[in-house]
């Protein structure tokens, strides 16, 4: 092996991903904001030129990822992928090894065509209440589901955004190497699927939350349990004798009886008030409406000598379950309220609903909750009107909040559902018979859904997850950078120089490990940008197939289980109760078992 000497720019090129990786970890800025400075600062210190920093933005990978959830929008909003839950879970039964095989296995397929965070999410609520009507703990059942939506996307190349954007970043020498096919990896991903189901089928009841434990009701049921009837609304008059104006705070309505006040009716001024804050006053004859256990609210009256309706008067339109209700929604990966309290955001001015209940860690917060500062995971049962919800999850990316329950009164257009699965099947045709690029196949569906209505332009807009766009398309100047300046095969000279002469297999394991370590602490698209260069050349100067190198990262970076800082797993941990320790419990092997069954299945099945 020929020696090779370290040059400035292969100084500077390591240094940039040191800086890349810092930055990552410790999240001074928004991952999206290291992939723009990425396009900033590579051409200013003449490692790529202008015209490579911003070549990510037309890559095939970025246009791709783009189209891939424009389509699944489409999908969730003609109701089709509601089409294929529904049998399936009805199917499950009450048997929790059915539940797991059936819910976790469908998910995984849908999975393989759609954001895996989408696949998720569809089937959180309809899961969580069959699990409480069997009596089926749900922390038994979201696991595997979580875990099986993670492996979907590699099932096929458009499953998760590592396996989309491969081929986009297989160059060596300047020549780009063949590109994979739609199904090329399908083999290794079906056996990591079956692997993953058979897994907690066996081990299931050895890794898995019994539920016997507040920490494992999940959020749903223990805030059922907490907040008895949290969705029955109580309408109350104040008496004309009424000692007034008083501000709530004054009145301690919330942290003295453990209700909400969710609406205000000023009688003098004839206004209603949705959003009402602590220092709003009441006055004599005003009407209030408030959310809580008929205990509390009993009490209430009793003791400040108000009277309590028989149900909704002044507001009976206003906040019938038509217009209003209840929402549980989980604190985003990488959202903007992460370790900022509700108060510091203006959290009901800017969302205009109403914060109900907070689940942190082992406590429910009913009062003083808007001073807690939020941390990714953490729920919020919110009240509002339903257009208010709609308006919080069609926000473009980056998302705050994602919702675990349902939400009433959605726009949904079902006599699309055919017209959205022909575009689907119409950009598959084009990649699989007639060998079109795959953005341009993928574009041509997302298109056709557009122009045929399933979806609006802006819905197709707001649908898109453009941090990870622009997150992908500044680090593929970085990959660049490593190709060029020679850095990636500098470093793969290191570390075969302390593996010694590896067998192509033990390479690809030494690569899997590697890669699944790097996609715990940074995102899975920063960790195949940064390693599919360095890999390749790995694989060359081993004797082994750089194609395989790569395809092992891509796949690899889907290895993410044993942290709950994958997207997924982060939205099922509170509605499964779960902790750091129990996917450490549950993930430290399923990241073996999927290193195995991955290199495995490359070893009989891709001539390795």
């Amino acid at each position: 092996m020929p020696e090779m000497s370290l040059t400035p720019e292969m100084i500077m090129t390591m240094l940039m991903l040191g800086f890349v990786i810092l930055l990552f970890v410790f999240e001074w800025v928004r991952v999206d904001v290291v992939g723009i400075m990425m396009m900033v600062i590579l051409p200013t210190i003449g490692l790529i030129s202008p015209q490579e920093a911003f070549i990510g933005l037309s890559s095939n990978a970025v246009c791709s990822i783009i189209a891939v959830i424009i389509i699944g929008a489409g999908l969730d909003k003609t109701g089709v992928m509601n089409h294929v839950a529904r049998p399936i879970i009805k199917l499950a039964g009450e048997s929790e090894k059915k539940m797991i095989t059936l819910i976790s296995g469908t998910v995984g397929i849908i999975s393989s065509m759609m954001q895996n965070i989408g696949a998720a999410a569809l089937f959180l609520p309809a899961t969580q209440r069959i699990s409480k009507r069997v009596g089926i703990p749900t922390s038994r059942i979201l696991m595997p589901m979580g875990f099986c939506a993670i492996i979907g996307g590699t099932v096929t190349l458009v499953g998760a955004s590592p396996t989309i954007l491969l081929n986009d970043l297989m160059i060596l020498g300047g020549e780009k190497l063949e590109p994979f096919g739609l199904f090329t990896q399908t083999p290794i991903g079906l056996c990591l699927l079956a692997g993953a189901i058979l897994y907690f089928l066996v081990f299931g009841k050895f890794i898995l939350p019994s539920g016997s434990g507040e920490d494992d009701k999940g959020i749903t049921a223990a805030l059922i349990e907490e907040y008895q009837a949290f969705d029955t609304l109580y309408e109350i008059n104040l008496p004309a004798d009424f000692q007034g104006p008083r501000t709530l705070e004054e009145l301690g309505i919330r942290s003295n009886f453990l209700t909400t006040v969710i609406a205000i009716h000023t009688e003098s001024k004839k206004e209603k008030n949705f959003i009402p804050k602590s220092q709003d006053k009441l006055c004599a004859n005003d009407n209030i409406v408030v959310v809580g256990r008929e205990k509390n609210v009993q009490s209430l009256v009793r003791e400040l000598g108000w009277h309590l309706k028989e149900g909704l008067d002044v507001f009976a339109e206003n906040l019938a379950r038509t217009s209003a209700g209840m929402a549980e929604t989980i604190v985003a990966p990488r959202s903007e309220l992460i370790g900022k309290t509700m108060s510091e955001v203006n959290f009901k001015e800017f969302y205009n609903v109403n914060p109900i209940a907070l689940f942190k860690g082992n406590k429910i917060f009913y009062e003083g909750l808007t001073h807690v500062k939020l941390q990714m995971g953490d729920t919020l049962l919110l009240q509002g009107r339903w257009k208010n919800f709609h308006i919080i999850r069609n926000r473009p990316y980056p998302k705050t909040l994602t919702f675990s329950s349902p939400l009433e009164g959605e726009i949904m257009r079902p006599e699309k559902a055919k017209i959205a699965v022909f575009w689907l099947a119409a950009a598959l045709a084009q990649i699989i018979i007639f060998k079109a690029q795959l953005s341009v196949a993928l574009m041509s569906g997302a298109l056709g859904m557009i122009i045929t209505g399933v979806l609006s332009i802006d819905e197709a807009y707001q649908s898109v997850d453009w941090m990870t766009v622009f997150l992908l398309a500044g680090l593929i100047p970085l990959g660049i950078a490593f190709e060029k300046t020679s850095t990636a095969a500098f470093i793969a000279h290191g570390v075969l120089a302390l593996i010694g002469d590896p067998s192509p297999i033990v390479l690809l394991a030494v690569i899997g490990v590697m890669t699944s370590f790097f996609t715990l602490v940074i995102s899975n698209v920063g960790a195949t940008v940064l390693l599919v260069p360095l890999c390749m050349n790995m694989a060359v100067m081993a004797g082994g197939d750089p194609r395989m190198a790569a395809l092992v990262v891509g796949l690899s970076a889907s290895n993410t289980f044993i942290l709950p800082t994958h997207q997924v797993n982060a939205l099922i941990m509170r509605p499964g109760g779960y902790r750091t320790m129990d996917y450490t419990k549950a993930g430290a092997a399923m990241t073996v078992l999927f290193l195995l069954i991955e290199l495995t299945v490359i070893y009989f099945f891709y001539g390795i």
